[in-house]
């Protein structure tokens, strides 16, 4: 038994090895001339170049929306209410974080400084662009989580209202003592490999009841589905500073949230709601899943500026944050 116990450490050990990854800036080249929109990318502070996705307005906006898109996922994210957004005056940029979607190093954590610096860039150039719009970030699942880390950062982005989707807090002091222990040991032990989510999970799990959504992100080659344990290990770090940095910011803000959540749980996301200033808003959505800009009850009512939506018990009215 002696002998099994110190080859399992020396084991473990050998593994230790091998540090989880995490993206770092990049050193721009001389003849970098500053962050700037191109026509499909974000030229971000690094001239590290991001996925770009833009649904404008006819002429020019009275607001403008900076998508966030969650893990996985990329700056389609918006697809269903970025034109319906257009449509009512408002420009939406949504871009692709780095390791997601078009942007480099794919699967490859990048890290809390990197990702809220990277919206602060993005904010900056559509202030710059648009000056006299109202500029509103929404950030969903784990855009959320960037998104409440940079406005709680000394150095938020300079807009004037948040929109907290859903936003991923299930951090480590919220999860099971068993989730936790395992993704320790898988991120330290076993950086690199890939985890993908068994099928008798999967099976009970519903982001969206939009199911053509679903099958189209299915067939997406842009979306990820799996990812390193370092990967999820910083995520879950990322959701736990996100938890305690709702409500620690200066702008109005509303936060979303469906009952039917079946990726962020309700002891979560209540949690961090108590968090809140007295003058932000929320929604609760009765038949609302955790992809809220995706769902059938809501992308049919296209998230509009002035509108109410129906849940299956309840009468809900939203004013996005970015209105007057």
């Amino acid at each position: 038994m002696p002998r099994v116990v110190l080859a399992l450490i020396l084991l473990l050990s050998l593994s230790a090895c091998a540090p989880m990854l995490r993206q770092t800036a990049s050193t721009p080249p001389a003849s970098f001339q500053g962050p700037h929109f191109e026509a499909d990318r974000i030229v971000s502070f690094d001239a590290v170049k991001l996925g770009l996705q833009t649904w404008a307005a006819d002429g020019e906006p009275w607001a403008v929306v900076i998508g966030v898109h969650g893990m996985n996922d990329y700056a389609n994210a918006f697809h269903i209410a970025g034109p319906k957004w257009a449509a009512e005056g408002v420009t939406t940029y949504a871009y692709d974080q780095r390791g997601f979607g078009r942007s480099p190093m794919r699967g490859i954590w990048a890290g809390e400084e990197l990702m809220t610096q990277d919206l602060r860039t993005v904010v900056a150039l559509a202030r710059a662009r648009h000056p006299n719009a109202i500029i509103a970030v929404a950030g969903e699942s784990m855009g959320g989580s960037v998104a409440a880390a940079a406005f709680a950062s000394d150095h938020p982005p300079a807009a004037d209202r948040l929109v907290l989707l859903s936003p991923g807090v299930w951090g480590f002091k919220t999860q099971p003592l068993p989730y936790k222990t395992a993704l320790w040991l898988a991120a330290n032990f076993t950086a690199s490999k890939v985890y993908t989510p068994p099928k008798f999970v999967t099976n009970r799990i519903w982001p969206t009841d939009n199911m053509d959504e679903l099958r189209a992100m299915g067939r997406d080659k842009l979306m990820i589905w799996g990812a390193r344990s370092d990967t999820l290990y910083g995520l879950v770090r990322l959701m736990d500073h996100a938890a305690k940095d709702v409500g620690d910011d200066h702008v109005p803000t509303i936060y979303l949230y469906g009952a039917k959540d079946d990726i962020i749980p309700k002891q979560a996301a209540f949690k961090a709601v108590k968090n809140l200033k007295a003058s932000d808003r929320t929604a609760y959505y009765a038949a609302g899943h955790h992809l809220l800009t995706r769902d059938h009850h809501l992308a049919d009512a296209s998230l509009r500026s002035r509108a109410r939506y129906r849940g299956r018990a309840t009468w809900h009215q939203w004013e996005p944050a970015f209105q007057p």
